[in-house]
């Protein structure tokens, strides 16, 4: 059986921590699209981590962790997180990187920074990760794949014909030096002796271990607000963040997907640019207060360290999210970070040109839109840690409800910590 952990929202819902709890239910834990350009932050007994492109089934023994083929591979930082992970006392993981990922090259963080520089004001707020010219070239039929580290002939062949193409680039659109096809070869082949011990064929691993009735968690980067498709466009990642993506990024058939846990906060937050459209947006003392308290250490980007830009829980854009996603089941999570309000804002509607609607709109539409809020009570108080539902406040449990209805999903998790055991179970009344 094949489960998805995917976000609802905008990326940075807490994924994962639901992603390392349900890890220890799996066999096979599959990281199946993006790059190191996000991170899941998690705590467990091992300490604190920031995980950019190991999956969050790595602190089990019993657990194999798959880099999926739709993953941007940069092996140094994959290689460099194995060390972090290994000093802070957690075994060697089993990983199985695809021989068939494609590799994320120097190129492409440089080509990524030069871009956003020349975007000046209008720039997506990258990450400088190199993420959107690694797909572009995927598509684009440039790319290099694990497998052609091993045929030396071939690898030198397509590097030297992608970087005829990116120095054109360099050159006489961005005024920068040249980059030196051998100097990238000589790295290739330093960086292919730190992976090989783990590459594979894992295609073939993950239908075998579908046939002999394995466990599989597919692990999603970011939201369903980011996806190139159904996402805000152009304010998007450029690898597709959907649980129907690890069909293919994972190499699972679609038939094995059985189960889609979306993931969203109590509240909304948000990475980007600012001129990316965030409708339920909180700025000011109550915008700082609300990123002060969010999370674990605060609302800032586990990648970049960026304050994120935070909001009240946005329905309109929540149930959006799980409808593109699939949402068999929701895990909300950071319901204790609201402890401290006497009301709490929720918008369930956009006010689009004089008219009110629930419905999510495509990007020049959302761009005009204003939130519709309605005002729920607090329950002022502290409920960080509480493990039974039952004993959760009633104006949380009514809270909890009403985004239920809301954004027509079941909620069947609700997250009152960061840690592993701060979570509490609910039957959902869908």
């Amino acid at each position: 059986m094949v489960k998805a952990i995917v976000g609802a929202n905008w990326g940075d819902e807490g994924k994962g921590k639901v992603t390392d709890m349900l890890a220890q239910q799996s066999d096979v834990v599959i990281r199946f699209q993006g790059g190191a350009n996000a991170g899941h932050t998690i705590i467990n007994d091992y300490g604190r981590f920031a995980l950019h492109t190991l999956p969050s089934g790595v602190f089990y023994p019993h657990v194999t962790n798959v880099i999926g083929n739709g993953v941007a591979l940069d092996i140094a930082k994959l290689a460099d997180e194995l060390e972090q992970i290994e000093a802070q006392g957690v075994p060697e993981p089993r990983l199985i990187v695809s021989d068939r990922a494609q590799l994320l090259m120097p190129y492409h963080i440089l080509q990524d920074t030069y871009e956003e520089a020349r975007l000046g004001g209008r720039a997506f707020g990258s990450t400088k990760s190199g993420i959107a010219p690694f797909y572009s070239d995927k598509y684009a039929k440039t790319g290099i794949q694990v497998c052609d580290l091993f045929d030396e002939p071939r690898l030198r062949e397509r590097l030297v014909a992608a970087v005829e193409l990116k120095n054109v680039l360099f050159e006489h659109l961005y005024h920068q030096p040249k980059v030196s096809a051998d100097e990238i070869m000589d790295q290739l082949l330093a960086l292919r002796e730190r992976i090989r011990p783990w590459v594979g064929d894992t295609v073939s691993f993950v239908h075998r271990a579908l046939k002999e009735g394995k466990t599989i968690l597919l692990e999603g980067q970011l939201g369903s607000m980011k996806d190139p498709d159904l996402g805000i466009f152009p304010m998007t990642t450029s690898s597709h963040t959907l649980a129907g993506y690890g069909c293919v990024g994972a190499s699972v058939p679609p038939t094995a997907v059985a189960d889609v846990i979306c993931v969203t906060k109590a509240y909304s937050s948000c990475v980007g640019s600012n001129t990316e459209p965030f409708v339920s947006e909180v700025t000011g003392e109550a915008g700082d207060e609300l990123r002060r308290r969010g999370g674990d250490h605060g609302e800032f980007g586990a990648t970049t360290g960026r304050p994120r830009r935070v909001g009240w829980f946005d329905a309109v854009a929540t149930k959006y999210g799980c409808m593109v996603q699939g949402a068999t089941q929701v895990a909300l999570t950071c319901l204790d970070v609201l402890g401290y309000l006497d009301e709490i804002p929720v918008c369930t509607g956009y006010e689009i040109d004089g008219t009110v609607t629930d419905s999510f709109p495509t990007t020049p539409a959302l761009l005009r839109a204003r939130p519709v809020f309605t005002t729920l009570p607090g329950w002022r108080c502290d409920v960080r840690g509480c493990r039974d539902y039952d004993a959760l406040p009633a104006n949380a449990k009514a809270y909890v409800d009403f985004l239920e209805a809301h954004i027509g999903a079941p909620i069947t998790m609700v997250s009152t910590g960061p840690k592993r055991e701060e979570i509490t179970y609910r039957t959902p009344k869908l």
